[in-house]
This record gives structure tokens, sequence and C-alpha cells, in this order.
């Protein structure tokens, strides 16, 4: 099947069967996805406003939750490690264009987040960019590329920056 041809059918799916579907129906939704080729873990939460461009290249671990209305432009791979929060509104872009070709060349690139990291609201990630296990992508921040600073961190701004280190502590 082309690409345009399954984007076309998801579509179709999206907008009859995975939108429309009642709020607390998550296992209708990754049941949804995993037809069109998504590899998703147990306890996977999906809220029905949120969009998954190409299900086919979207992999989520265990006990991942997405919020409402997150966009997963995902034209290349995008994965979520386990323990990973993708909060409402988080746009993760997996496609550019090439502004240097006359035709404005597509490309894409694979978008890695790592266990246990929060993509906070509306948050926007880029092509190409892998989000260290750990770390927090705070709210409205810009991540268009994989940060220096490694796992564990809160990173907040545009672009974002990181500010300080994330510390778990018992509830």
């Amino acid at each position: 099947m082309s690409n345009r041809l399954a984007r076309g059918l998801w579509g179709v799916v999206w907008l009859t069967l995975f939108r429309p579907s009642p709020r607390p129906l998550h296992a209708w939704r990754v049941a949804l996805l995993k037809l069109f080729g998504a590899r998703i873990g147990a306890h996977f939460h999906i809220h029905a406003s949120a969009r998954v461009w190409a299900p086919w290249q979207f992999e989520a671990g265990d006990h991942v939750g997405v919020g409402e209305g997150v966009n997963f432009y995902n034209m290349a791979r995008l994965t979520i490690g386990d323990n990973a929060v993708i909060s409402q509104g988080a746009h993760l872009c997996g496609g550019t264009h090439d502004y240097n070709t006359a035709n404005f060349q597509l490309r894409a690139a694979p978008i890695h987040i790592g266990e246990r990291a929060w993509v906070c609201t509306e948050a926007f990630i880029g092509p190409g960019v892998t989000v260290p296990p750990g770390c927090v992508v705070g709210a409205r921040a810009v991540m268009m590329r994989t940060p220096l600073g490694g796992a564990w961190g809160v990173y907040t701004g545009n672009p974002a920056v990181r500010v300080k280190s994330r510390v778990i502590r018992d509830a």
C-alpha cells in the first residue's frame, strides 16, 4: 500500500472512529493505532484529540500518557520510552524543508523521547531530536537539537536550554 493511500485511509479512520471515541476508551484507540502498524506497550493512554500522522512509524513503551491535542507529525520514526508523558498541545514534528533547494525538498528525521521524559504543554520537538531519559521539556519550549546537557535535565525556552537538573524525590 502506498504511503499516501495509507495516510488517506488512516485519516478516515482517525476522523470516524478514533477522534469521536469517548474519553475512557484508550484501549480502542490503541487497537486502531496497532491495526495501522503502531507498536505500543502496556498501559498506553492517548486522548481522542491527539493526532498520529503515520501510525506505522510510531512506537511507544509501557506506561506512556499522551494528552489532549498532541500532534505527532511523524514523517519518520517516532519512539517514546517507558513511563514518558507528552502533555496537551505538544507538537512533535519529524519533518522540515531544505530552504536551500529550489523546490524546498522535504527532509524527515526520527524523533526519540527517552524513558521517564516529560514533554510539557505546547512544547515543540523538531526533526532528528532525541530527548534524553528523565528530561523535562518545559511548557512552550522549542527543542530543535538533541541537548548536549544529557539526561535528567530541565529544559526551557526558545531555543530550549538546560536550566537545572531534575531530582526525583519519594512521594
